[in-house]
């Protein structure tokens, strides 16, 4: 069986957060890493954070997941472990996701509520993939796109 591991990077908000904690336990997530200023479930004393506390109903406390102070070094040790980069983000480079599959273990990169995911994290990913836009608004809320892929994906 194929694992599935997220990647927050500099995601603002604690909704997002916590929604997506949420969503990944329901999609069969292994391993949430949070980076950049990503709020994590608890605060550096230890202090449940409500907002994540609240829209992720009690999956930040089943789901395991870990700070990481560069998400570049983690790309490269999950790479080396043959884990396949994801990165979601619109980009001339990236694919429509459903035309994609779940192969072997798998890291999904969400990023920033406005600027996406950074040109650098964009280059170490071994994949782009895109959801395609039919309205005026050129993009859907981080949580409900991360909905949409690991669902997808399984």
């Amino acid at each position: 069986m194929q694992n599935i591991a997220v990647l927050l990077h500099n995601i603002r908000s604690s909704h997002n957060v916590g929604s997506i904690f949420r969503t990944s336990d329901a999609a069969g997530v292994s391993q949430i890493y949070l980076s950049g200023y990503t709020p994590s479930p608890t605060d550096r004393f230890g202090r449940a954070q409500k907002d994540i506390a609240k829209t992720a109903l009690g999956a930040h406390l089943t789901l395991p997941y870990e700070r990481v102070a560069s998400p570049v070094k983690l790309i490269t040790k999950l790479k080396a472990a043959k884990w396949i980069i994801v990165g979601v983000e619109q980009d001339i480079r990236a694919k429509d996701y459903r035309k994609f599959r779940l192969r072997k273990n798998m890291l999904f990169i969400f990023g920033n509520e406005v600027r996406g995911i950074s040109p650098a994290l964009r280059a170490k990913c071994d994949i782009l993939l895109e959801i395609p836009m039919h309205g005026k608004k050129e993009s859907l809320n981080v949580s409900v796109a991360a909905g949409i892929i690991l669902f997808n994906s399984r």
